[in-house]
């Protein structure tokens, strides 16, 4: 995939990020002015300034994105190696559908018109739940998180958190084809959701109320909406001109 075809999914992880106001606004918010962020059935955060707010904030998001590169990695790799056993073109067609239902469910999430996505992310919550008798002893081990590493480490752990909305991308991510691809899927998400979370770190709780509002969320909502509506006409044949390849999140061949 190229930069051009990134852009897209740059620009769905900018608009969803709104949802990860509430995800990790608290942690982000904690690695900058030293506050526990609101319980979320997880350890708290006491980060006591050692180093500058910026660059705790930077860390932990380096490490929730190195999170979503491996995620998509894994992701493109596993559908890569089904594409040497056998011609799957049909099963890559559903997949395409899925993939832009997934982004039209994730819009109507963000504009609180449908909470579909929720249903996922409850499930994944009770496999994060499970884990943490495991995870525990290791954020226990990073805190307060006032290094650069302890952040990056608390970034990582914190990357695979239940998320609709990781959860939509991750399957373009798996349409890619290979394990490049997805983690580069991944990392375009990540530097899109990087400028709302940083400025949450920096910003607080002003920036936070801001990003609640309804209208922002339906703006935000509408746009990832429009994206998945895209993909899907081009699957249904509707739509087809070249340059809906630098609009559609999914490649489609």
């Amino acid at each position: 995939m190229n930069a051009l075809q990134l852009l897209p999914v740059m620009v769905v992880g900018l608009a969803g990020s709104v949802h990860c106001v509430g995800m990790c606004g608290g942690i982000v918010g904690a690695l900058s002015v030293g506050t526990a962020p609101p319980p979320r059935n997880v350890i708290p955060i006491v980060a006591v300034p050692q180093t500058s707010a910026l660059t705790r904030v930077l860390s932990y998001n380096a490490g929730r994105i190195a999170s979503y590169m491996t995620a998509g990695a894994l992701a493109g790799g596993l559908a890569g190696g089904a594409h040497s056993i056998a011609s799957l073109a049909g099963l890559q067609l559903g997949f395409y559908w899925m993939a832009n239902l997934m982004l039209v469910a994730l819009g109507l999430y963000l504009m609180d018109a449908w909470r579909g996505l929720a249903v996922l992310e409850q499930g994944g919550r009770v496999l994060w739940t499970r884990a943490q008798p495991a995870i525990a002893p290791m954020m226990k081990s990073l805190m307060p998180a006032t290094r650069p590493h302890q952040a990056f480490a608390l970034g990582a752990l914190w990357g695979w958190l239940p998320c609709g909305m990781v959860y939509s991308v991750l399957l373009t991510a798996m349409l890619s084809g290979s394990a490049g691809d997805g983690a580069a899927v991944m990392l375009a998400f990540g530097l899109g959701t990087l400028p709302m979370l940083t400025g949450l770190g920096l910003a607080g709780a002003r920036l936070q109320r801001a990003l609640q509002q309804r209208r922002v969320r339906i703006a935000c909502g509408l746009l990832v909406l429009a994206f998945g509506v895209l993909g899907l006409a081009r699957a249904a044949g509707g739509i087809a001109p070249d340059w809906m390849d630098t609009l559609c999140l999914t490649p489609h061949q």
